[in-house]
């Protein structure tokens, strides 16, 4: 049985003072059952990951280079991320496709290099509108998971997030329908590609994520989890989440 998993992305936002939400969160959990991950910007991996330390909360970062050190002006290594205390790291998220022209290679050769270091991997999969448009959704998905993630991952290393683009941000989400299917499309790709085993891959769901869906998206089979953006940045709205995976 997988715990249900929340992760918090706290994106291009976050000061030092913003840690305060941190400690109103950590006041505000309750015995949850569930995992919780928290990835703010690199500045603020380390501080994070102190304030947090022997709490449910796990902390991750949001990118990594695919090199552990070098000439990389402005990039963090998966060894950085570990370093300051980060345990997961995302990768491939649409605003990196979108924003910096992220291919499947590049998130294949982060992925590498992130397990290299012994981060847990959240892959992000998801179709643009042009994509739904035209009905593309799920041969879109399968070739991301495909080229996305390596033959050979450690898979109690890694979390498959399907991040509709078109959903990033926006306050729209897919009909529940569209989320149980996909998510069954993405767990079956998965088995074909790595046997049984792959059932115990976490399977979240991201796109404007808030407390008033939250409860409805997490009860559906394959949804093991969901990764909150906007929402993660108040304690108080990150613990309505959270207790829907109570």
């Amino acid at each position: 049985m997988r715990s249900t998993l929340i992760i918090g992305n706290w994106k291009m936002n976050g000061k030092s003072r913003n840690l305060a939400e941190v400690n109103k969160l950590l006041d505000g959990l309750n015995g949850q059952s569930c995992d919780l991950v928290l990835c703010p910007p690199a500045t603020l991996i380390a501080q994070m990951a102190a304030a947090v330390k022997g709490s449910p909360i796990q902390v991750g970062g949001q990118d990594c280079h695919w090199n552990s050190m070098g000439p990389h002006t402005g990039d963090i290594s998966p060894e950085m991320i570990a370093d300051a205390g980060g345990e997961y790291v995302i990768l491939g998220h649409s605003e990196r496709r979108s924003d910096h022209g992220e291919t499947d290679a590049m998130v294949n050769a982060k992925c590498v290099a992130a397990l290299a270091a012994g981060l847990t991997c959240i892959v992000c999969v998801g179709e643009t509108k042009a994509d739904k448009s035209a009905e593309n959704t799920l041969s879109v998905i399968e070739k991301q998971l495909h080229a996305s993630i390596p033959e050979n991952v450690q898979l109690s290393k890694l979390v498959v997030a399907y991040e509709p683009v078109w959903a990033i941000g926006t306050g729209l989400t897919p009909t529940i329908s569209e989320i149980i299917d996909v998510h069954t499309f993405m767990r079956r790709k998965l088995i074909e590609c790595f046997g049984d085993k792959a059932c115990s891959v976490p399977l979240a769901y991201g796109g404007s994520v808030n407390a008033d869906n939250a409860s409805e998206i997490l009860a559906q089979s394959n949804v093991s989890g969901v990764l909150v953006g906007g929402a993660s940045l108040r304690a108080e709205d990150f613990l309505r989440i959270v207790s829907c995976a109570a």
